[in-house]
Parts: structure tokens; C-alpha cells; sequence
């Protein structure tokens, strides 16, 4: 397997349908929006789902959530400790932090990824790396519209005082966007790459990540089929610090509305247009 030796950067083009894409917990777990009325999905939860998909996929993953945890392991601590050869240059004569990042990456890789803080109460342990992969906020390309609606269960979750009332638990709020386009863009650095092993292998297994995003990623705020990838554009460079900039890549892609399309209802409604960069391929994909 070979380092990484040229720049890539990325886009992915999805659509969100009666679903919560990314609640916001300070707000009632309403999808998030700016202050422009545009909605946003972060880019600690993109990268939960790429994490999601590499676990599936096969991949060793340091940071699993919880309840798709592969292992008998309920914490990172708990998962670090557990392998050897990143363990043994926790402590002792063999205590040395570039030894136990270089392990580290090593054993998972959304460590060489995306990078990955230790640092645990009660140890010596005080290291930090820098993932080659970053990944921006996405943002809807028009103002979403949210739909809220008040639900309720059939049963109580514990006794109330009053056998003759529902408790106030049977009570609750649901939100959703009712559609929306989204476009988050993302860039795999090769200086970094070096540093934490970030193959071109990897590289292709995370664009496969992307293009399959929201694959085995159900729940009742996203049901299946509504939320999709649509188009997966692929920017891959000559060389380490590439022919442009990543910001003037991430520009040359257009996601705008149809001429004459006041109301967009569906993605059939948007035009994706890649302007040309001179001596710079783009790579599209579609998603499944």
C-alpha cells in the first residue's frame, strides 16, 4: 500500500425528504439552520456516518457509537488499552508519544483519518494527531421549511401519581424538513497523509463511504430512502499541494435551482454544473 502522495478534494451533492438530518439538541432537536434559514448538517455527524460506513465496510474504527459498538469495549479508554501494541508505549521505558500515535494509526483508521486526541484522567497519556481528511459543515442550497408535530405514546413510561392521567412522558414533539438539497464539501491533505499513513487505498475506501453515506443509517427521524446521495465529485491533483487551491476547487461546482423552478419539490428540480479547471480532472459519482 502506497502514502498518498497527491492533494484530493471533494464534494457531495444530497437531498433530505420528511426527515430530521442533524437535530440540535439546544433546540428541541430541530434540524439545524442558520441564521439565513439554510439548513446544516455538521461535520462531527458526516463524520460519524463515514465512521458507520467504514465499520461496515470492515474497518477497524477507534470511535464507534454505542449502540453500533462491534466489540465488548464501552469506551475509547476501554478500546486503547485493549490492543497491545499501542498500549505498550503508554507507560514505563517504553513511554513514547510518536510510537504510540504511529500504533495508533496504525490499528484504526479513523485515527489516520480523521486524527484523534488522547489524553485520559489518571494516566501520562497526552497525545494529539492530525488527520489527514477534513470534512466542512453541509448546507442546503435554498432555505428548508420545517414541519413539527406533536406525537404521543400508547403507554407510560414509568407510573403517575394519578392513575387517572397520562404522565407528561406520553407527550412529545417530532420535526422534520419537509426537502431540501444539501452540498458538503471535504479535502484529503498529503503532508498529513504522510504522518499518519493515509494510503490511496484508504482514500478509496472513504470515497466509497461517501458515495454510500446514508446506507444502513435508518432511524425513525430518517427512515430509509429519505435522505440520498445523488452525486459524489472527485478532484484528484498532480501533485502533493495540488494545481489549485482547495476553496477555488469547491467553487467551480454550481448547485442552483432550474430556470423558471420557484418551488423546488424534488433534485429533479436542481442543476449540478462543474466548471472546467485547466490541467484539473474531476471524477463523478453517483450514489446508490
Amino acid at each position: 500500500m502506497s502514502i498518498l502522495d497527491h492533494k484530493i478534494d471533494f464534494a457531495v451533492v444530497l437531498s433530505v425528504h420528511n426527515a430530521n438530518p442533524n437535530g440540535d439538541p439546544l433546540n428541541g432537536n430541530r434540524p439545524r439552520q442558520n441564521y439565513d434559514g439554510h439548513g446544516e448538517i455538521s461535520d462531527v455527524c458526516i463524520k460519524r456516518k463515514i465512521r458507520n460506513r467504514l465499520q461496515d465496510m470492515g474497518e477497524p474504527i477507534l470511535v464507534q457509537s454505542d449502540e453500533r459498538r462491534g466489540d465488548a469495549y464501552r469506551s475509547i479508554k476501554e478500546r486503547v488499552d485493549a490492543n497491545a501494541e499501542v498500549s505498550e508505549f503508554a507507560k514505563g521505558k517504553k513511554q513514547n508519544n510518536d510510537m504510540y500515535a504511529e500504533a495508533a494509526c496504525k490499528a484504526w483508521m479513523d485515527v489516520r483519518s480523521f486524527g484523534q486526541v488522547f489524553a485520559f484522567s489518571g494516566t501520562d497519556v497526552s497525545v494529539g494527531i492530525r488527520g489527514p481528511v477534513s470534512i466542512h459543515t453541509a448546507v442546503s442550497v435554498d432555505p428548508i421549511d420545517i414541519t413539527s408535530m406533536q406525537i404521543t405514546k400508547s403507554v407510560n413510561a414509568v407510573t403517575p401519581k394519578d392513575p387517572n392521567k397520562k404522565s407528561s412522558d406520553t407527550m412529545g414533539m417530532k420535526h422534520r424538513v419537509d426537502f431540501g438539497v444539501y452540498v458538503f464539501y471535504g479535502s484529503i491533505n498529503t503532508q498529513l497523509a504522510e504522518k499518519t499513513g493515509f494510503t490511496r487505498e484508504d482514500a478509496e475506501k472513504i470515497r466509497e463511504a461517501l458515495r454510500t453515506l446514508f446506507e444502513n443509517d435508518t432511524s425513525s427521524a430518517r427512515p430509509d430512502g429519505s435522505m440520498e446521495v445523488h452525486h459524489l465529485y472527485w478532484w484528484e491533483h498532480s501533485s502533493k499541494l495540488g494545481q489549485y487551491s482547495s476553496a477555488k476547487v469547491h467553487r467551480s461546482l454550481k448547485v442552483q435551482r432550474k430556470e423558471g423552478v420557484s418551488d423546488a419539490k424534488s433534485f429533479a428540480d436542481y442543476d449540478c454544473i462543474v466548471e472546467p479547471l485547466e490541467g484539473l480532472r474531476v471524477q463523478e459519482y453517483a450514489g446508490i
